[in-house]
């Protein structure tokens, strides 16, 4: 497993936000469709293995998986663009601007949205044969998450919203280091080690993924969730993504560039370069001086002893 450094992999990053702003609709489209749908089909597995097993840890280890395909495979998550897309324009590259870069958020948002709704009317499907009967144990698991994590925040007026959007700047705390973690090596064994910890923590701990809620909620609002439609947008949808947006930017893609990307000189090697400076600056001064010595010897005027009188002749 080859490890890249730090400075390396920071300019990794800023290379991709470069990427991703200039890529065509088209391509970023269906990038990110895949993303979603490959997600969400990586969250309906974690359910499925909780419910059979009664163990959400186990359905935790194993939601990685969908992560780290989706990232192998190039497709691309709005928690991802949130933190490598700006860095692009922090660096000033070359088209990059405010507009593109939203116009890109934009884009892979209605992509995932798409790739995971098209997974929520699939399972919707499987867990009540063609909506023909009532939802299996795993539906009836959907639609309460989707009750609990609208519902749920709402009964607590602001306290409930301050901790959904809190989750939510965990949440892409944990899968922004992820996507960065895998550009720590060039291996494909590397990548996978250094994704499935990140992931792993987020989605035991139940954080807000705006990406797998798209799944969630529009799967539990087909399999008899007591919620609504603006239930969902108000009290989890939106917060969660501006709480994405905040934790990955902050903790993760500024941090980073911050520190390696545009990296500042040690307080030690400041203090030494200030002192040699400041020698610099006294042998300089020495010399000055000694110049301008022997500049006033030249110019100063030469003074000759009178010569004696001639003694007369006789």
């Amino acid at each position: 497993m080859s490890y890249v450094s730090p400075p390396d992999f920071v300019t990794k990053m800023v290379d991709a936000g470069h990427a991703k702003v200039l890529m065509s609709t088209r391509d970023t489209l269906i990038r990110a469709y895949m993303a979603g749908a490959i997600l969400a089909l990586a969250a309906a597995f974690a359910v499925t293995v909780t419910v059979q097993t009664g163990q959400a840890i186990i359905g935790a280890l194993l939601f990685p998986v969908g992560f780290s395909l989706l990232y192998l495979m190039g497709f691309d998550l709005l928690t991802g663009v949130f933190t490598l897309v700006p860095l692009a324009l922090l660096d000033k590259r070359r088209g990059v601007t405010v507009r593109s870069m939203f116009r890109n958020w934009g884009l892979v948002f209605l992509g995932n949205l798409g790739g995971a709704v098209t997974v929520a009317l699939m399972m919707g499907v499987i867990v009540t044969t063609g909506f023909a009967v009532e939802p299996n144990e795993v539906g009836q698991r959907l639609g309460e998450i989707g009750e609990a994590r609208t519902v749920g925040y709402a009964e607590f007026g602001a306290a409930g919203m301050l901790t959904l959007f809190i989750r939510a700047v965990l949440c892409n705390w944990m899968v922004s280091t992820g996507v960065v973690a895998a550009m720590m090596s060039t291996s494909v064994s590397g990548k996978v080690i250094a994704m499935w910890m990140p992931i792993l923590l987020f989605f035991y701990m139940g954080f807000e993924h705006s990406i797998v809620n798209m799944f969630l909620f529009p799967s539990g609002l087909l399999l008899g969730g007591d919620f609504s439609l603006g239930d969902y947008l108000v009290w989890n949808e939106i917060p969660t993504v501006l709480g994405n947006l905040v934790g990955g930017l902050t903790f993760v893609g500024l941090t980073l560039y911050a520190t390696h990307g545009r990296t500042r000189t040690s307080r030690r090697a400041q203090q030494v370069a200030e002192a040699e400076r400041a020698e610099r600056g006294r042998a300089e001064a020495q010399l000055a001086e000694a110049g301008q010595a022997a500049k006033a010897a030249v110019a100063a005027p030469t003074s000759e002893a009178p010569v004696p009188a001639a003694a007369g002749t006789r």
